[in-house]
């Protein structure tokens, strides 16, 4: 009997192949990092081929380092980067463009025009989301008006339109299966969160052809099963779910008001609402958590677009560290108070701004700016975004008492006391590696019969480090208002001074 699970965790910037025993401890992993594109201005691509083979060469050498057969695996689970935008030939597979990555903005005028039009709260009572390039509809529309022919292609159903997860379960079936989940569908602007279905007032606003959707299933379910030419045998793939939602499943989340913050590429924090799905007042984003047995659990969710990947920026573009574990012993000299200040608007503004225009600045740098005040700024600018998430959740009358936290960032120390510090909020960092993958790993296990419940992951999850805030309410309230103001007017500059002069 197959006692192995091997759960998928496709990232923005890298795969990940982790295979848990029975009892969800981890036997084996594998990582691989994959590239960003940038051809212009706000526009963010990957190569879908190189996204497959990430995750084909990961599930691979996790087999390999863990001495285990295909036949060894009793079930997959997948988990993904949402919102990214695929379209691919029916017939053989072949991409008609690059991935469209959720960070892409190239279609922010065409959700302001929405905007003006007064259309975006018909979006947030159908869909729980806005206006923004963030989603998936108005990229799949922008490949369907700009590819030659694809239009035309996509009505006579040659086309397929997918999410990462989509994608990846139509390669390991051979092609033989075009499904996602209704937690990856809910972030579409396309499925209709209330009835659980495609919309087709929405298909017909974004003019998109039914017969390129894929079919919308529970979170876990008998998806489709892997060909054996890839792993060496057949294997089930019985669990998908986003990457946000299976961090929120990951870290225990499953009963109403609780919540986890996940610091990857970018932040999201997720607080459970149970069956009823919340019209947030002040830009949180209503969405599926997970759908079992045709039961749907709901949540709301604030999004940060630059976390780890502000980080990066100073690895990649600055050079003033070689990895983002450097970042803690450079923050270590500096303080809260410093004057430089950071906005990360690299790819816009999320919650609660949702502007997808505004830039990034760097304020207040002085003859002493150096590395250690930037990366002091970038890590402070998470902090304060996730302040920013956790202030309109408590407006919104969800008052979170203690923060579950995880991702690559919640490594540094430094970054989890400034965390607790400038949010004022106790923070309980997750024991496991890998909330992303536990959670849809679970998720495999349940459907297997490993698990009687969903409430079962609680025994199974713990914290391995608890923060309370250090710094005094009094300190931590004018350190936010200053981000605050800074912010605000970031935003009103931006929008005033043109793009291009």
């Amino acid at each position: 009997m197959s006692k192995y699970l091997l759960a998928i965790d496709q990232g923005t910037t890298s795969s990940r192949a982790i295979i848990y025993n029975r009892q969800l401890s981890i036997i084996a992993q594998a990582q691989q990092e994959i590239s960003l594109h940038y051809p212009k201005a706000g526009w963010v691509e990957q190569n879908p081929e190189h996204i497959w083979h990430s995750v084909l060469q990961c599930m691979r050498h996790a087999l390999q380092q863990a001495g285990l057969a295909a036949t060894d695996i009793a079930a997959i689970g997948i988990s993904n980067q949402r919102e990214t935008t695929l379209l691919w030939h029916k017939s053989s597979g072949k991409a008609l463009h690059p991935a469209i990555v959720w960070q892409d903005r190239r279609t922010a005028a065409q959700c302001q025009q929405l905007k003006d039009a007064g259309v975006e709260p018909m979006l947030q009572q159908k869909t729980g989301l806005l206006a923004d390039p963030y989603f998936s509809a108005t990229k799949l529309q922008w490949l369907l008006d700009n590819i030659s022919g694809a239009r035309q292609q996509a009505e006579r159903g040659e086309l397929c339109f997918g999410t990462v997860e989509c994608y990846l379960l139509w390669r390991l079936s051979g092609g033989a299966v075009h499904a996602t989940d209704a937690s990856n569908a809910s972030r579409t602007l396309l499925f209709n969160i209330q009835q659980q279905s495609w919309d087709t007032e929405l298909l017909q606003l974004f003019n998109i052809p039914a017969a390129i959707l894929p079919k919308v299933m529970d979170n876990a379910a008998h998806f489709a099963t892997a060909t054996p030419d890839l792993l060496g045998a057949a294997i089930p793939v019985l669990a998908m779910l986003g990457d946000q939602q299976a961090a929120l499943l990951g870290q225990a989340c499953t009963a109403e008001g609780m919540s986890k913050s996940t610091y990857g590429t970018g932040c999201f924090a997720v607080v459970n609402t149970g069956a009823t799905a919340l019209n947030s007042q002040h830009k949180l984003l209503s969405t599926v958590a997970w759908r079992l047995n045709g039961q749907t659990t709901y949540a709301l969710e604030g999004s940060i677009f630059m976390a780890g990947a502000t980080v990066q920026w100073l690895r990649d573009k600055l050079g003033i560290i070689k990895h983002a574990s450097d970042t803690e012993a450079l923050a270590r000299q500096s303080h809260y108070q410093q004057a430089e200040l950071l906005i990360p608007a690299f790819t816009g503004l999320g919650t609660p701004h949702w502007q997808p225009e505004v830039k990034a600045a760097l304020f207040g740098l002085t003859r002493d700016t150096g590395p250690a005040q930037l990366a002091t700024a970038a890590l402070c600018s998470v902090a304060y975004q996730s302040c920013d998430l956790l202030n309109v959740m408590r407006q919104d009358g969800i008052p979170v008492a203690c923060l579950r936290v995880d991702g690559g960032m919640t490594a540094n120390h430094w970054f989890l006391q400034a965390l607790a510090d400038i949010s004022q909020t106790p923070i309980a960092r997750c024991g496991t590696s890998d909330a992303t993958a536990f959670g849809v790993a679970f998720l495999a296990a349940l459907q297997l019969g490993w698990y009687q419940q969903l409430t079962d992951i609680t025994e199974l999850w713990r914290s391995d480090i608890t923060v309370a805030p250090a710094l005094t309410p009094e300190t931590a309230r004018v350190l936010y208002q200053r981000w605050q103001r800074v912010t605000t007017a970031l935003i009103a500059l931006d929008l005033a001074i043109p793009a291009s002069l």
